[in-house]
Order: structure tokens, then sequence, then C-alpha cells
């Protein structure tokens, strides 16, 4: 018994330097995930540690990196990993090349936000789904628009058409899927969140045509609709807050490619404060909190970090520089290398494209690399290959 006692304590030690300086609820979280049987200890690697310590702005030696979608880059994942996998593959034979590439590609941040459209039910608007995919084969076609009237969309009462929750329980179920994501994706920082914080919660429920129609016709009405949006998904970031999750991570595609689609004095008004009211929940829990926004949102900048938000995630339309030289220091950084130029691009192109972005994100303690928005079906395995060659030779600073 005793010799037993004193190897888990040895096993313990032998991480301690991994969660010295993370919180009281990063050291739960490891303690309860190296406590299952079903966890590979050797998951505690540097990679977590790496991210760790840029969310903590601890400037570590090396940056570490990220990535979007690279699941359903199966020519990716078996040039990588040498496991003959594509889109027919069984779940267990993807499962292996996932992780795999994960530990060949050094991984630290795992994406994931667990409370999305499903809580609309059946009450909300589909409009088709984008190919993520190689080959574009998950592309869906199929639309309904759960409303067409505006009197109703103006008058919606959200706890009537979507209820409520119970708190407790939701965090209990948010922890327990952060904790079997983490077992199956243990060599970086896992997260869990909300996708539908505001805006695309409101895109979800009305689609493009409704959202547009019901704002430009009377802005003060959608205005009012949008606060009782946030005050009803309130109840999730109260849940997420009392959850043991430590990192979490906050999604809303507030803008277009060109910025906001509606004057910014609108968001100021009937945007802004509430999600940052939300977000106020998860800061005074611990959480760390990361903030990822498509599209250009320049103008916003300022605004996402007033609402508390411990790092910024964005894609190339958004300006790197800006955002280096204004917060750089306070702030984790996760982008932008321009997955245009990762697609298309020579091999000079994108080793300038990582170069830009190593340049200026190397003087930020908390900067992480990342192709915005994501590793797109339609890049070469070859163009893919390479930018990790040259993010393999700038990566150290």
């Amino acid at each position: 018994m005793l010799i037993s006692i004193s190897a888990s304590w040895m096993l313990y030690f032998a991480f301690a330097h991994t969660i010295l300086y993370v919180s009281l609820l990063q050291v739960k979280y490891l303690v309860n995930l190296y406590n299952n049987d079903k966890i590979d200890k050797g998951g505690f690697n540097m990679s977590y540690e790496l991210g760790m310590q840029a969310f903590n702005l601890e400037m570590p030696d090396i940056v570490p990196r990220t990535e979007y979608a690279y699941q359903l880059a199966f020519g990716l994942l078996k040039a990588v990993t040498g496991i003959n996998v594509d889109k027919d593959s069984d779940g267990d034979t993807k499962f292996d090349a996932v992780t795999a590439f994960e530990r060949a590609w050094d991984i630290s941040l795992f994406w994931a936000t667990k409370i999305g459209s499903g809580v609309f039910g059946s009450k909300r608007t589909t409009m088709g789904h984008s190919g993520f995919e190689e080959g574009y084969k998950d592309y869906v076609d199929n639309k309904h628009q759960a409303f067409t009237n505006l009197e109703e969309i103006y008058n919606l009462d959200f706890d009537e058409t979507y209820g409520r929750i119970d708190k407790k329980a939701t965090a209990d179920m948010l922890y327990e899927d952060f904790l079997q994501r983490s077992r199956r994706h243990p060599t970086g920082v896992n997260t869990s969140g909300i996708y539908v914080t505001c805006i695309s919660g409101m895109l979800e429920i009305l689609g493009w045509d409704m959202l547009l129609l019901a704002a430009g016709e009377d802005s003060k009405r959608f205005g009012e609709f949008a606060i009782r949006y946030s005050k009803w998904i309130s109840q999730y970031f109260q849940a997420l807050a009392q959850s043991d999750i430590p990192v979490c991570m906050i999604h809303d595609d507030m803008v277009w490619s060109s910025g906001p689609f509606i004057a910014p004095s609108w968001y100021d008004k009937y945007v802004f404060p509430y999600v940052k009211k939300n977000i106020s929940y998860l800061k005074e829990a611990g959480k760390k909190v990361l903030f990822t926004c498509d599209g250009g949102y320049d103008l916003f900048v300022d605004r996402f970090v007033d609402m508390g938000v411990d790092a910024l995630i964005f894609e190339p339309l958004t300006d790197l520089k800006y955002i280096c030289e204004r917060y750089g220091k306070t702030h984790s950084i996760i982008g932008n290398v321009d997955t245009r130029i990762i697609m298309r691009g020579s091999r000079e192109d994108i080793e300038n494209e990582v170069k830009r972005c190593m340049d200026l994100g190397k003087p930020c303690p908390g900067y992480m690399l990342a192709i915005g928005n994501q590793i797109s079906p339609g890049s070469s395995v070859e163009n893919l290959l390479y930018y990790n060659e040259v993010y393999e030779k700038l990566k150290r600073r």
C-alpha cells in the first residue's frame, strides 16, 4: 500500500511544473483528468504547458500554435501521421489520425463551444452548411425559415419559446463533456464555452434575411430583441461560470468581412453592455476567457477588450499589427496567418506570411500562431506541410 501511494505521488510530482502556475480550477481539472484510467499519462507534455504559459502571459520560449478544422483535412492527416485515413474511415481510425496529428504538430489549444444552436431546438432557422471537408462533401443546401413575421420577432418571449435551464445540472453537463474531450485530447489546453453569445445566436434563430429585415425596419425594437436575447442566454453563462472549466471559449460573429453590419452606436447601446455583463460571470469565477469573432473587427477591438476577455482570436481581415502594439503585453493573441495564402500562395508567399505574424507576435508574451480562420479544404497538402516547416524554423523566441 505504501509503495502504491508513493508511486502515485511521484507521478503527480513528475508533472508538477505544469500545474504550479495555473489556477486552482486548472489544478482540479488536471487531477480529475489524471485520476481517470483512460487517459494517456504521457499527454501532459510541452503543448499544454506552452498554451497555459501563453494564456498566463509568461512568454514561453517557443511560440505555441493552434489550428482549426484540421480534423477534416484527411490528406494532411495522412501525410503527417502515415495513417491511411479519409472521410469514409471508421471513427477509431479518424481518432487515431487526429490525435497523432495533434502530437506531431504540437497543438496547444483545442477549440470547443458546447452551447450552440442545439439550445434552440426546432425553433431555429437553417441556412444550409458550407463545405469544410476536403471536396466540400459536407455541403448542405437545406433551408428552413423559423420566423417570417416581424411582429412575432419583435415580441418574441425567449423564456416561453426556449425555456429556462437548471444551472447546476447544466454546469455538471458542461464539465463532464469537457472532461470527456480532455481525455480524448490530453496534449493541449481544452476549452468549453458558448457559440451563440449574441449576434450569432440571433442569427441561428432568424437567419440573415429576417435578421437584417428586422434590424432595418425598426432598429430600436430589434435592439430590444437583442437585449432580451442576451438576458435569456445569460443563464448559460452563469452555468458555465459554476462549472470547473478553467478556460472558456466565447464566440460571436458580430461583424462581416468589411466590419459592422449595423451602426456601431447600435452595438454600443444594445449589444456590448449585455455581453460584458455575461462575460463578467466567467471572470468573477476565475476563468480565462477567449473571445473569437470572424470578419474584420478592427473597429471593435477596444470594445471586445473592454468586455473583459483575456484572449482575442481573429481572421486575417483584422489588423494583427494594431492588436499586438496595443494589447500585446496585456492579452493573449491568436492568429492570423492568411488562409488564402496557404491555399494558393507560393512557398515564398507562405514563408513571408508566417514571418509577418511571427515578427509581430514574438514580442507579445501571450501570442499563439494559427491559420485564420481555418485549414481550408482547398489548401494543398504540400503548402500546409511547408507552412509547418516554416513554423518549426521560426518558432523559437
